[in-house]
C-alpha cells in the first residue's frame, strides 16, 4: 500500500508554520522566483507578509499588487547594490540587509532624492565571520549601528542573520537575539525552512520562510 500524500497547499502549511511559531512571530514568506499562481494562493490564503531577494523581480511581482493590496509588507531580504537603492526605498516597507556604511549613505541619498518614506531597517549580522556572505561583523556593529541612528531619517527597526550552513543554527540564533537586547532593537529576523520553530524559541520576532511555506520551487 502507498503511503505517499500529497504536499500540503499553502494554506495548510501557513497554518501549520503558524502554529509552530505561536503567536508575536511574523512570518515573512520568502517569495524567490516563486510563479504568479503561487503568489495569488499565498495572498488568497491570507498571507499578507512577503519577502524578495531582488529588487527587479520584486518589482515586477508587487507593483500592480500594491495599489490593490495596501496592507501588503515587503521586506527586502537579499542583498542590495549600491545602485538600486532608489528603486528599494520606494518599493520595500522594510530593508533587511543594511551591512556596510556604503550602502547606508546611498539609502539616505536614495530617499533625500526621491521623497520616498523611509523603509524600516535592519542591520545584516555575519554572526559566523563568513567572508563570502553579506553582515556586518559583530565587532562592527556598533559602529555601523550608532552612524545608522545619527544618519537616517527612518526606523533602525532590527537585526538579521542567515548562519552558516555547516554550524549548528542556535548559537547564532542565541547570539543575535543577544546582540539585539544588548542595543535596544525590537526586531530579529532569523530563521527559515529547515529551523524556523527553532529560531522561533530563540527569540525571533520574524521568520523567512520560503520552500515550507510554498512547496519546491519549480524548475
Amino acid at each position: 500500500m502507498s503511503t505517499n500524500r500529497p504536499a500540503p497547499t499553502i494554506d495548510e502549511a501557513r497554518a501549520r508554520i503558524l502554529a509552530e511559531i505561536g503567536e508575536g512571530v511574523t512570518l515573512v514568506a520568502a517569495s524567490k522566483r516563486q510563479p504568479e499562481a503561487r503568489i495569488d494562493e499565498a495572498l488568497a490564503a491570507g498571507q499578507r507578509v512577503f519577502g524578495e531577494n531582488r529588487v527587479q523581480e520584486a518589482q515586477e511581482r508587487w507593483a500592480h499588487r500594491r495599489a490593490e493590496m495596501p496592507t501588503l509588507e515587503l521586506r527586502l531580504i537579499g542583498p542590495l547594490q549600491t545602485n538600486k537603492a532608489e528603486d528599494a526605498v520606494a518599493l520595500f516597507d522594510v530593508i533587511e540587509t543594511l551591512d556596510r556604511e556604503k550602502l547606508l549613505k546611498a539609502l539616505v541619498k536614495a530617499v533625500e532624492k526621491t521623497g520616498a518614506t523611509p523603509p524600516a531597517l535592519l542591520i545584516q549580522v555575519n554572526t559566523g565571520d563568513e567572508p563570502q556572505k553579506g553582515g556586518v561583523s559583530v565587532s562592527g556593529l556598533p559602529e555601523l549601528l550608532a552612524t545608522a541612528r545619527k544618519t537616517w531619517s527612518g526606523e533602525i527597526a532590527g537585526v538579521m542573520c542567515i548562519p552558516p550552513a555547516e554550524e549548528p543554527a542556535g548559537p547564532h540564533f542565541a547570539l543575535l537575539a543577544k546582540l539585539a537586547k544588548q542595543h535596544g532593537l525590537t526586531q530579529i529576523s532569523m530563521g527559515m525552512s529547515s529551523d524556523y520553530a527553532l529560531a522561533a524559541r530563540l527569540g525571533a520576532t520574524h521568520v523567512r520562510v520560503g520552500t515550507a511555506f510554498f512547496g519546491a520551487r519549480e524548475s
